[in-house]
């Protein structure tokens, strides 16, 4: 399975898959996560790339005790269907 990384430089998680590389633009302020925007390149798309990046994304969040503002439609859409993970919500 592919390693989601935590490209702190960048304030981005990325899983490359296939020479693709799927990115969750994030910006920390203090104890909080905004996520900003996914992107998941259309060679990839519809094979749960996405998906696999924000969970990762928000699993490394509550690691590291953060809260989460999902500005990013994806990843708000996903914690709506995934209430697991609502209490990480700022």
């Amino acid at each position: 399975m592919q390693q989601i990384t935590n490209n702190r430089s960048e304030q981005e998680y990325v899983l490359d898959v296939d020479g693709e590389r799927a990115v969750a633009a994030y910006q920390r302020e203090g104890d909080t996560i905004v996520f900003t925007h996914t992107v998941v390149p259309p060679a990839i798309e519809g094979r749960g790339v996405g998906t696999r990046l924000v969970r990762g994304a928000l699993d490394d969040a509550r690691d590291q005790g953060l809260k989460v503002v999902p500005q990013c439609s994806f990843v708000r859409a996903y914690i709506e269907r995934h209430p697991e993970y609502r209490d990480l919500l700022r």
